[in-house]
């Protein structure tokens, strides 16, 4: 009878500790399930999940396509526009620009874009305010604001924006520019740096 407490105490310890271990082992299960989930969650986004998705719905279009839409829709309301060189290098963008009655036009510009959308498919861009109009289709948009009130006499600045988005072959080939660049051209200043020459 003497041993019993003794015997009772070890028991209690025992149990203690056997809690005390359950209790570890309870938690490093925890710590690893939280490691392997940390893991997984940081190999999602290292996964190859193939090229993205291209920006554009529909077949990717060339420059001479839009500009030549758009001039013909354009011409058909009676806005005689010009297709400007390209002054940026490796520059994914079009412009062109034409004179017309300020009286009329307004009302020609949104008659050209409607006419943009039956005949040759284009869809309405993004609203950027009602003094502007955008078309989209394929990799391109176009955007023209209305010119507003020209001077007494004068006729108003039509000019049309197309922009290429991921344009790849598609893009326009810049024009305007010599083969080879002079020094003036490099350098505006060059001529003014340069000694004069005696004849």
């Amino acid at each position: 009878m003497g041993d019993w407490p003794a015997e009772q105490s070890n028991r209690e310890a025992d149990t203690i500790v056997r809690r005390r271990q359950g209790r570890r082992a309870l938690a490093s299960l925890v710590v690893a399930a939280l490691i392997a989930a940390a893991a997984t969650a940081c190999a999602l986004p290292l996964r190859d999940l193939g090229p993205l998705p291209p920006r554009y719905s529909g077949p990717p279009l060339a420059a001479d396509t839009v500009v030549s839409e758009m001039t013909s829709v354009l011409a058909a309301e009676g806005i005689t526009v010009e297709r400007q060189p390209s002054d940026v290098l490796g520059s994914h963008s079009e412009r062109l620009s034409g004179l017309h009655a300020p009286q009329t036009v307004d009302g020609a510009l949104k008659a050209a874009f409607e006419r943009a959308r039956s005949e040759h498919g284009w869809q309405t861009g993004p609203d950027m305010g009602s003094g502007t109009l955008t078309l989209v289709k394929g990799n391109w948009t176009a955007l023209a604001s209305f010119p507003g009130e020209a001077a007494q006499g004068l006729q108003a600045l039509v000019i049309v924006s197309l922009t290429c988005i991921d344009c790849g072959d598609a893009a326009p080939a810049p024009t305007g520019h010599p083969s080879a660049p002079t020094r003036q051209q490099l350098s505006p200043t060059a001529s003014i740096l340069e000694p004069k020459r005696e004849p």
